[in-house]
């Protein structure tokens, strides 16, 4: 018996790094049909990570993520390149994608919409978004406040180690829609 397919659609998803304030978010478009393993390049894309650490997704109690990462352990976690985003959620589902589980970066992912595709929707794409994400390796939601500080504080020898480690002034508040945007759309080719 052949399986219909269902009909593509843009989900409109919020990508909200959780327990952190103020938010750090983005918007994005993506298509329905985008498998798990290119939800998680989008989200690496759009929260500026490096993809330099393991990920998964939780999705109604199942895991999902890089065949046989767990399998060494015997956890049960099914392959993320099988699984398609419209099968998993639907209009206001909420799901977690976990990243670095060193540093242990939760996200919370939410479809708010679902519109209707048309021709020339470019996919994926990032609407909008607060905020610039945390380095790579601060040593998570602690690392990052206690970075926040130092960078705030007077000049100090910790200060400016922490410069030199970042290797450029960062700053919090930066979020670059278009930079997102030029790098998502090389990863549509």
């Amino acid at each position: 018996m052949k399986k219909e397919s269902k009909p593509v659609q843009i989900y409109q998803i919020k990508i909200a790094l959780k327990g952190l304030k103020p938010m750090i978010w983005r918007r994005v478009h993506v298509r329905s049909d985008i498998t798990l393993a290119k939800l998680h390049d989008v989200i690496q894309i759009a929260m500026g990570w490096t993809d330099s650490h393991l990920h998964q997704f939780v999705i109604g109690g199942e895991r999902y993520c890089t065949q046989g990462m767990f399998e060494d352990f015997g956890d049960k976690t099914e392959d993320e390149k099988r699984v398609r985003l419209d099968q998993v959620a639907t209009l206001q589902s909420r799901f977690v994608y976990e990243y670095d589980f060193g540093d242990d970066w939760v996200h919370e992912i939410k479809v708010e919409k679902i519109i209707e595709f048309q021709a020339g929707i470019k996919t994926p794409h990032c609407v909008a978004g607060k905020h610039a994400s945390p380095p790579e390796d601060c040593g998570g939601i602690w690392g990052y406040r206690n970075m926040l500080e130092q960078l705030a504080g007077p000049p100090s020898e910790e200060r400016a180690e922490l410069i030199e480690w970042l290797g450029e002034e960062f700053d919090p508040q930066r979020f670059e829609l278009q930079e997102i945007n030029e790098i998502l759309q090389r990863l549509r080719k």
